[in-house]
């Protein structure tokens, strides 16, 4: 074995593969993966996070680590380099790795046997394997979402962007690995951006009311509107590790919750009704 588990071992020993995925590019999936494989790995839970956007490589200019990758993804599926060499330590967090995409390869590079063996081999050594999916159903993204056992659905509270994470949920119903096995379905967890409630009062965007009511899926969290995600982002810095950004708590929380932890959601916001609460302890199933 290249690694040791990290501090804190899941409780079944068991290594969870979690999908972090969209129906619409820009609504802050990378900037989402990094900070909750960040959040996991502050945790104590070995963490790797992968970049499936072959091709439009950007995780490790979030995470700060672009200058460090020698081989990447594909080099591994492809035999020309193994975990250990590609995978990169982030230089803040003990218990996280990166294995970043390929710059210089198409989406066709993915097979269905080499991400298997890449997801198998991290399994031996990692409590939790989050998989920064490409945008929409292309192949890069169905790849991303076949071997999850949980899926993080990230949307903008925008019409457009809800009704392409409906298309989303639909394609994790049915074309993930635990489909075709018929095995248990994918848990899934909705995370909503780029939230602003004054733009909510002036109906420039849907409030979270809105969003649930369409989607019906588990609210994990909502991260507000923030130039310091930007600026966390352009300087390498997951949100989470951010002290002075006001979206860094959201994140927590919802790593937190994504863990089985009962976080309760600011219900000092007004347009959070009780309908909302309501929906919550219909949806969200124990952990």
């Amino acid at each position: 074995m290249f690694f040791f588990r990290g501090t804190q071992a899941l409780k079944n020993s068991t290594s969870k593969v979690i999908v972090i995925t969209s129906g619409k590019g820009g609504v802050g999936k990378t900037t989402t993966s990094a900070a909750i494989s960040a959040g996991l790995a502050n945790m104590g839970y070995k963490t790797a996070v992968i970049d499936f956007d072959i091709g439009l490589r950007n995780l490790d200019l979030i995470m700060g680590c672009e200058r460090r990758v020698v081989y990447d993804f594909v080099n591994v599926i492809n035999g020309d380099a193994n975990l250990t060499q590609a995978l990169i330590k982030d230089k803040r967090i003990e218990n996280l790795y990166i294995l970043p995409a390929s710059q210089t390869r198409d989406k066709d590079a993915l097979s269905k046997e080499g991400v298997a063996k890449v997801i198998e081999e991290l399994k031996k050594e990692f409590d939790f394997i989050v998989c920064d999916s490409p945008a929409g159903i292309e192949k890069g993204a169905l790849m991303a979402l076949y071997f999850a056992d949980e899926a993080i659905v990230v949307t903008n509270p925008e019409v457009s962007s809800v009704r392409d994470s409906d298309r989303i949920l639909g394609v994790l119903a049915s074309k993930s690995k635990r489909a075709e096995d018929k095995e248990s379905p994918i848990r899934e967890h909705l995370l909503i951006t780029r939230y602003s409630e004054p733009r909510v009062k002036r109906g420039e965007m849907l409030s979270v009311d809105d969003v649930l009511e369409i989607l019906s899926v588990p609210l994990l969290g909502v991260i507000p509107e923030s130039p310091a995600v930007l600026t966390s982002s352009n300087r390498g810095v997951p949100v989470t590790l951010d002290t002075e950004s006001d979206a860094r708590l959201a994140y927590e929380q919802a790593v937190k919750r994504l863990l089985g932890e009962k976080i309760p959601f600011d219900s000092s916001a007004k347009n959070w009704t009780q309908k909302i609460w309501d929906k919550l302890a219909l949806f969200r199933s124990p952990a």
